[in-house]
């Protein structure tokens, strides 16, 4: 209903200390500047539809239309901001042209908190668990992406692309304008994005959506370390020659939390290696914390984790099964420890269930 119209009559100054609304006078335009990019400006405006503030990005015509490259980078982040629908991607309101006034305006989402490497930044002192709960909540909005059919590649991920609110510790994916849809040849072509966060692959010009697994990984780096990938290199060139090496940034070795690295490691391998958003999902670094319950004959509700130590036997082995439930993707996680005169083994394992199991 609010999609897509075209002003004639220029954008109408209403009271509220609006500078100025919508065609169909359901938003109103502050003048507080919320941020700038290189084609938008953004303001804070309000959604007297919902009653909730919103932001106001705004583009000037005159200043794009010698460039098709950036119109085109406008129009697509717009067409693929309407016909998306996940809670880890920036809401899309609506859209319009002011034809006198010669701007294209569209809705979207306002986030308390700016973005995420302002954020982080911000708080330097983060739990594990908190950056854990960040980088599901990207994880899964990426794998969303990629599960589309044909799959969208974002193509330029990283924390200044990531936004959050704060007050409710969510975050989600924006900035949409230099993402790809997948042709049939699941091979997307041209070298774009920003340098620290481009796999080696994207260099190739030949690539597919794991290139936004490497650059959640660089992400990943920023922020467990609050240290910008590559920052070691002074120019794109050097960043070019290390990562086409396959040299990982010096970050990465700043991370302390050994599992987190393995993790990040994981996201960095090579394109034959690299594992896709769902597989990451499973991994055992985002395994919850372990309580102990007493098994066995117990049923497992949602969020709750056990503990059951048992099965010793003549032959001095013994064996510890952990697991726990993730209601967000319905899955359980199964570790199981063997111990005995040889040495120490670990299993892991990930079955997707219905919450309501006995086991």
């Amino acid at each position: 209903m609010y999609k897509g119209r075209f002003c004639t009559q220029g954008g109408i100054k209403a009271p509220l200390g609006y500078a100025e609304t919508d065609p169909t006078g359901r938003y109103g335009r502050f003048k507080d500047i919320l941020g700038r990019g290189a084609m938008k400006t953004v303001y804070r405006a309000f959604d007297e539809f919902l009653g909730i503030e919103v932001a106001w990005n705004q583009v000037k015509l005159g200043d794009v239309s010698h460039s098709p490259d950036q119109l085109q980078r406008l129009y697509s982040e717009v067409h693929l901001l309407k016909n998306l629908n996940h809670k880890s991607m920036m809401i899309f309101y609506g859209s319009w042209i002011d034809i006198n006034g010669k701007t294209f305006n569209f809705i979207t989402e306002l986030f308390t908190s700016g973005t995420l490497r302002e954020y982080r930044q911000r708080y330097n002192k983060v739990d594990i668990r908190a950056l854990k709960n960040w980088a599901r909540q990207i994880l899964s909005g990426l794998e969303y992406l990629h599960n589309n059919n044909p799959p969208v590649i974002h193509r330029d991920l990283k924390c200044d692309n990531i936004f959050v609110n704060g007050h409710k510790g969510e975050v989600k994916i924006g900035d949409l304008g230099l993402a790809a849809i997948l042709s049939r040849s699941q091979v997307a072509q041209s070298v774009i994005g920003t340098p620290e966060f481009m796999a080696p692959e994207l260099y190739e010009e030949k690539y597919n959506e794991l290139v936004d697994i490497y650059s959640f990984g660089m992400c990943m780096i920023e922020m467990f370390t609050l240290d910008f990938p590559y920052s070691e290199c002074s120019n794109p060139a050097q960043i070019y020659k290390k990562v086409t090496a396959g040299k990982l940034p010096n970050a990465f070795f700043k991370i302390k939390d050994l599992e987190a690295q393995r993790f990040v490691g994981r996201c960095l391998s090579h394109v034959s290696k690299r594992p896709s958003a769902k597989e990451l999902l499973m991994d055992p670094f985002f395994a919850k914390e372990q309580l102990e319950l007493s098994l066995p004959s117990t049923t497992l509700s949602t969020n709750q984790t056990f503990k059951h130590l048992s099965i010793g036997d003549r032959t001095s082995r013994n064996m510890t099964i952990t697991g726990s439930i993730n209601e967000e993707d319905n899955t359980i996680f199964l570790k199981v420890r063997i111990s005995d005169e040889i040495g120490v083994q670990n299993f892991f394992s990930t079955l997707e269930i219905n919450l309501d199991i006995s086991l």
